[in-house]
């Protein structure tokens, strides 16, 4: 399911969430060479987050392959720094529109649901939150982590707490035939983050390796669904009019 819109009006321009997209998007442009083989290894090595390399559990000097005859070679200097960058890195086109597109999606109603300056704190938190959990399941991984979906991810935590209601347009395919249905958010995300689950504990019990970090992504939308009763404004949810809004008293 890939979801296009929402029925969920803001009251606030969502300055942050347009300017965290275009920051990916100049990163992946001119930092990533919006794909270029040298110069997507180097930032990917140099910017990503490798688990045993940051937590010291593989020894420096081991060299992990990245296709086309390129390679990381793992520092005995790790930065924790790659916590924050990695989150504005990208392995492909796909990928890095991909994200951008949810975090269109759902990113503009829950920063206008705390505010600005809010939201970058709480975007960040949660992509943190996201990396630490990957690092805790799979911590001697040597395989870079880079993408904002796990920050994206706490957004869609916030979200279904919020707005669980509220209706989703997404594109679902039957077969060879692409349709759009409006699902209520709890409906929409509810099925995403159980299908994370599912495909966590799968490759956790058949020690796949590669792929999409999964629980980064159920550790950011945990994240999310704790840190938005700390982070939601109840005066501009309170103003909003002609959304569903759900909050816990204690908000």
């Amino acid at each position: 399911m890939i979801p296009y819109k929402d029925e969920n009006p803001t009251e606030l321009a969502p300055v942050i969430t347009i300017g965290i997209i275009a920051l990916n998007i100049l990163v992946w442009l001119f930092v990533q060479g919006a794909g270029a083989p040298e110069a997507l290894a180097r930032s990917v090595c140099q910017l990503g987050l490798i688990p045993g390399e940051v937590l010291r559990t593989v020894p420096p000097g081991t060299a992990v392959p990245l296709g086309d005859h390129l390679q990381c070679v793992l520092t005995d200097n790790p930065s924790w720094r790659t916590l924050v960058t990695s989150m504005f890195m990208h392995g492909g086109w796909l990928h890095v529109i991909g994200n951008m597109w949810f975090l269109w999606v759902f990113g503009n109603n829950i920063e206008d649901s705390m505010g600005h300056t809010r939201f970058v704190l709480f975007y960040l938190l949660c992509g943190v939150a996201a990396a630490a959990t990957q690092m805790f399941v799979d911590p001697h991984s040597t395989i870079p982590m880079v993408g904002a979906s796990g920050a994206i991810s706490g957004v869609m935590g916030a979200y279904i707490l919020l707005y669980p209601r509220v209706r989703v347009h997404t594109f679902v395919t039957l077969g060879f035939f692409l349709t759009s249905v409006a699902l209520p958010a709890y409906v929409m995300l509810g099925y995403w983050f159980l299908l994370q689950l599912l495909m966590g504990a799968v490759g956790t019990l058949s020690r796949a390796q590669g792929g999409v970090a999964v629980w980064a992504h159920v550790g950011g939308f945990l994240a999310g669904l704790t840190l938005i009763k700390l982070f939601a404004n109840r005066e501009y949810l309170e103003r909003r009019r002609g959304g569903v809004v759900i909050l816990p008293r204690d908000v």
